[in-house]
């Protein structure tokens, strides 16, 4: 059966992001609740979303709305029925009934609990009934959370399964992975579970919550949250549910019993309305004094709040042999909480699934780590973890292992896809070299590098890396959440503090000739951008010879918002592609001032479709739903440019001083008006004085390298300033844009 139309019922968050993942895919999905008005409702709040739902806005009118009473005749022609309402089983089991009673024969029918088995959900329903339902566990925010759990049982026809699998995985781009019907499913059991001994660990272990944070986080390839970030922005209530129903059903003999225990801290925090961001505060809160803000942090001891401090824990990467080998108490901490995971995930295989490494890609795909908990056991190294671990008796997979001592137990990564992705590729690569802030796969035809940085920010060590790796076809891409946040701002602050300028234009001309070598390479260069495209990412990116974009990007430049502009070839790009239209060529100040409002404002888009009419992405790039389809696209455009020759150099004529007369204009009234201050305007003129072309007039040839050395010296100009570095010291500190 082929999925042609859809009906999602109950307009809540979870539905609402379902609908509107479909409507991304271009599928028909109509979104039904108990009143019409109510779904209504809920098709605004998804035009309005931020992070956005939609990929684009105009989408919004594919959704129909309509309620339960009077509109239900539609589930009569859906080939798929998403059920996503409140998590009662009487009102499930109430919908369920009206659903069979009116789906065609066929037609799939699904949940979108997250802890409720499908036994339960089921108990009603017929034999036949029974072969066509399952669970279909999506993740929020539904467009950008890759992970999908199909949770199927021995009643299932498996073959309608496996149609369902697949639509899901190739028209809505998810990691669609198939599992048995087992409490909390793949994700939740070991990401919960993670949760809670991460808790439970820095309470005996007496840690504060920003130490528990600082480990539990970054540097083990965890989200920056952390574990008592993550509790409040969950919600500590619907944690102490979430935990309630594993209680309920897991056998009293499981591991997770012990550290679900409910804490006398925590029912204290929700009987106060302590729940979280959404609440008062939670573990941590900001207090206002005066006209100041300030974050604070519970003391789990006394639960009393105090100032938050920082923790430096002096490592940035991803390094758990150095973590766990730590001789302090964040060494400690940090492999009682791995071990424990690893013990807890591997005592689950087979039951829950006989793949162990769909655990792991549950948690990258539905919890944003790095790596899962074996990937870990991985890096640690099996006999390592041996020489360290305490009793694991009665635990099948670890036993097995313990007398194996196989390094490389690991095997194949990705089962749950046949889809040739990066992590499996990667793997079978004939040589690996690189450095520390990226990685090269070397194979027969094509070159892979994969920025490793924090956020992939970019240094000199990552522009080495891409110029090494042009010796062959080259792919630029990775599996982490950004493609690269921009240039290491961090690394260019330790030179300004220094008064070292010198270093920084050194770096700074480094990268123009790295972005300039990729573009006129030998070698095609593509890159596949997803996540964080900002600023240098997104230079590399557009001075690749093809791109290949997943539908999640957020994709932009920047630089204006901490005093800088871009100087790594990006003026040069945009005005190079906004001299390339009909209006530019009647015009010769048009495509100056179109650029000169998407950099001076750092105009952002949040997919490709948003990218395309601010230029940032052309056309002929390929847009791509599913994230682990970038390799596969990437080697076809290669392969389909086996002849491929380096372009033309651009030839730029503008206008100089006569455009920067209505620069000057803009930049008035935006100070008139309030809307920037001294030191924007400073920047905002270095922007117009390389848009304009300098010192040039429109019968005057302006080269690339003439934009790249009025790049230079705009952004040269602007780092030395005492401003400038106020605005980078103060998001680097914030992650807000400082403006003065």
């Amino acid at each position: 059966m082929k999925i042609k139309n859809v009906v999602v019922i109950g307009s809540g968050t979870m539905g609402s992001g379902i609908a509107a993942h479909l409507c991304n895919a271009n599928v028909p999905v109509t979104l039904l609740d108990l009143k019409t008005e109510i779904s209504e409702k809920a098709r605004e709040q998804i035009y309005k979303s931020k992070p956005p739902l939609l990929i684009d806005k105009s989408k919004i009118n594919n959704i129909n709305v309509g309620n339960i009473s009077d509109d239900f005749d539609v589930v009569k022609e859906a080939d798929w029925v998403v059920e996503a309402v409140v998590e009662r089983i009487d009102i499930k089991h109430q919908i369920y009934e009206k659903i069979f009673k009116a789906r065609k024969d066929g037609a799939i029918v699904s949940s979108n609990t997250s802890s409720i088995p499908i036994k339960v959900l089921s108990e009603h329903l017929t034999s036949d009934e029974k072969k066509d339902f399952c669970i279909t566990h999506f993740f929020n925010p539904v467009r950008y959370m890759g992970l999908l759990e199909i949770v199927k049982n021995e009643n299932n026809d498996l073959n309608k399964i496996n149609q369902l699998k697949e639509f899901c995985e190739v028209e809505l781009g998810k990691g669609a992975i198939i599992c048995n019907d087992t409490p909390g499913f793949l994700g939740n059991r070991v990401g919960v579970y993670a949760m809670q001994i991460a808790m439970t660990e820095a309470f005996k272990m007496k840690l504060t919550i920003e130490e528990a944070d600082a480990i539990f986080g970054r540097p083990m390839g965890i989200p920056k949250t952390g574990v008592f970030g993550l509790y409040d922005l969950i919600g500590i209530d619907l944690m102490a549910d979430v935990l309630k129903s594993f209680i309920k059903e897991l056998p009293k003999s499981d591991e997770f019993h012990e550290v679900a225990k409910e804490i006398p801290l925590v029912k204290k925090l929700i009987e106060t309305g302590y729940t979280g961001r959404k609440g008062k505060g939670g573990f941590y809160r900001m207090n206002k004094t005066g006209a100041t803000k300030v974050m604070e942090a519970i003391n789990l001891e006394t639960g009393d709040y105090s100032v938050s401090k920082k923790i430096n824990i002096r490592s940035d990467k991803v390094d758990l042999k150095g973590l766990i080998n730590r001789k302090d108490k964040y060494g400690t901490y940090a492999w009682s909480v791995l071990s424990k995971i690893i013990k807890y995930a591997s005592s689950l295989v087979p039951s829950i699934t006989k793949e162990f490494n769909d655990i792991d890609e549950a948690m990258r795909l539905g919890f944003n780590w790095a790596k899962g908990p074996f990937e870990m056991l991985e890096e640690i190294g099996v006999n390592n973890f041996f020489d360290k671990v305490d009793d694991f008796k009665g635990n099948n997979f670890l036993e097995n292992l313990s007398k194996k001592k196989n390094e490389n137990f690991y095997g194949e990564r990705q089962k749950y896809t046949s889809i040739e992705t990066l992590g499996k590729v990667k793997k079978t690569a004939s040589n690996t070299d690189g450095n520390d802030s990226a990685k090269i796969y070397r194979f027969n035809d094509y070159n892979i590098v994969e920025f490793t940085t924090k956020a992939n920010a970019l240094d000199y060590d990552s522009m080495d890396a891409l110029k090494k790796a042009t010796d062959k076809p080259l792919i630029i891409i990775n599996e982490s959440m950004q493609f690269s946040a921009g240039v290491n701002l961090t690394y260019t602050m330790e030179f300004a503090d220094k008064n070292d300028f010198k270093s920084i234009e050194k770096f700074i001309k480094y990268f123009q000739e790295t972005c300039k070598h990729l573009k006129y390479s030998k070698h095609p260069v593509i890159s596949a951008p997803s996540g964080l495209t900002l600023g240098g990412g997104f230079e590399v990116m557009v001075q690749s010879n093809f791109v290949a974009s997943h539908t999640n990007i957020v994709v932009g430049l920047v630089e204006t918002m901490v005093g800088l502009i871009p100087a790594g070839g990006g003026c040069k790009e945009m005005l190079a592609r906004w001299l390339d239209t009909k209006e530019a060529k009647a015009d010769p100040n048009f495509a100056p001032l179109k650029v000169f409002d998407i950099i001076g404002f750092g105009r952002t888009a949040t997919s490709p479709v948003e990218a395309e009419p601010m230029k940032y992405l052309k056309p002929e790039d390929k847009k791509i739903m599913n994230r682990n389809s970038l390799l596969e696209v990437c080697k076809k455009v290669l392969n389909e440019n086996k002849n491929f020759k380096a372009p033309n150099e651009f030839k730029f004529k503008l206008p100089g001083k006569t455009v920067r007369v209505e620069m000057d204009k803009i930049l008035d009234k935006l100070y008139n008006d309030k809307v920037i201050l001294d030191h924007g305007v400073t920047v905002a003129k270095e922007l117009a004085h390389v848009l304009s072309g300098g010192d040039t007039t429109i019968d005057k040839t302006l080269t690339e390298d003439d934009l790249y050395k009025l790049e230079l010296n705009a952004f040269m100009k602007l780092i030395e300033t005492k401003e400038t570095q106020d605005r980078i010291k103060h998001t680097l500190k914030t992650g807000k844009p400082l403006i003065n």
